[in-house]
């Protein structure tokens, strides 16, 4: 094993145990909170976390082992099972991602119309359409053996094992299924998130512009306060930005490489790096390491959660502790008390 298989190694090793983590506290968040379970994007990120939890103790661990042993990790049928995992589970969670990035546009362009346009039962059938979209081009592709160990991503995935008469067949169903997987799913993060942002600013200049009003009236307020008011104004505009294009960057910078590759490869005559074949594999298993903090940890109701259960665990931890103490004291004295007598 050279260098850089060592270092992918290390880094699948690390995105394994984040997204493990990081994902179990996705689903001990909503098991534990009510009102996260009562909103409708849950069902979204409950699916998505659903989809990065199976990726990462199914899939990713047979890459790594895969990429140690330069070898099929399995039988051929259990690969032949893992790829079906693998195409599944990845469509499942793009548009989970498209189902997400729906409901924001329509909470934020139509908010006094959301509980209306977008209930549970709404979610349910984005749901029901991501599930068949999933399950139609992998059990498509687990029929026809498309999918299999594949040696430049060291890992159980879509792949062309057939002979050269079918080969046109596997480069129009690639096609297609890039096409209405990650180009769909971009598009539809493209054009809401940009409406999402286009709103956004809108309202940042009304507040502005209310703000500058009031502080023309104020003429006795003091410089700093002034300039606090100004750099609110500033991050205010940044922040939305900064989030809209963590959602679409971190989609692309993951998904992208993969999915470019996969069509390279279509193409006989271009040389691919096997090296690059598994750090672009890598890539797309990160971010099932990022979604839960993209989507959900990072929101306050996320953290506040995380904190009540952090403090409810430390308060027990106490009594507990303290309880363990009193009794230790109680069997002191009763045992001075008998010494004595």
């Amino acid at each position: 094993m050279d260098i850089v298989e060592l270092s992918v190694s290390l880094l699948l090793i690390l995105i394994v145990i984040v997204s493990l983590l990081s994902n179990v506290l996705v689903l001990i968040c909503f098991l534990y909170s009510p009102e996260i379970r009562k909103q409708t994007p849950g069902l979204f990120i409950l699916n998505l976390t659903f989809c990065n939890l199976l990726l990462t103790v199914s899939n990713m661990p047979l890459t790594l082992v895969g990429l140690i042993n330069k070898g099929n990790p399995g039988g051929e049928g259990f690969c032949h099972i893992v790829g079906f995992l693998d195409t599944f589970l990845t469509t499942n969670s793009m548009l989970s991602m498209a189902a997400l990035s729906i409901d924001r546009w329509i909470a934020v362009v139509f908010p006094l119309s959301y509980s209306s346009k977008m209930r549970h039962r709404d979610a349910a059938i984005l749901l029901g359409y991501s599930w068949a979209h999933s399950v139609s081009f992998s059990t498509a592709a687990a029929c026809l053996s498309w999918v299999g160990y594949h040696p430049l991503y060291a890992s159980c995935t879509l792949r062309d094992a057939r002979a050269n008469s079918v080969r046109i067949q596997f480069v129009i169903f690639t096609v297609v299924f890039h096409s209405l997987t990650f180009l769909l799913t971009l598009v539809v993060l493209c054009i809401t998130y940009l409406k999402v942002l286009k709103v956004a600013r809108f309202h940042c200049k009304r507040i502005d512009v209310i703000t500058m009003q009031t502080l023309v009236l104020l003429v006795d307020i003091h410089p700093s306060v002034r300039q606090r008011c100004l750099e609110e104004q500033k991050r205010r505009r940044q922040r939305a930005t900064r989030k809209i294009s963590t959602f679409i960057g971190t989609f692309v910078i993951c998904f992208a490489p993969y999915v470019i590759t996969s069509i390279l490869e279509l193409f006989p005559a271009v040389p691919i790096n096997p090296h690059w074949g598994v750090v672009s594999k890598c890539l797309a298993y990160s971010k099932a390491a990022c979604d839960p903090f993209v989507y959900s940890l990072l929101r306050h109701q996320y953290r506040k959660t995380l904190t009540v259960i952090v403090n409810r665990l430390l308060k027990r931890s106490a009594l507990n502790a303290s309880g363990r103490r009193g009794g230790e004291n109680g069997h002191g004295r009763t045992v001075a008390a008998a010494t004595a007598d």
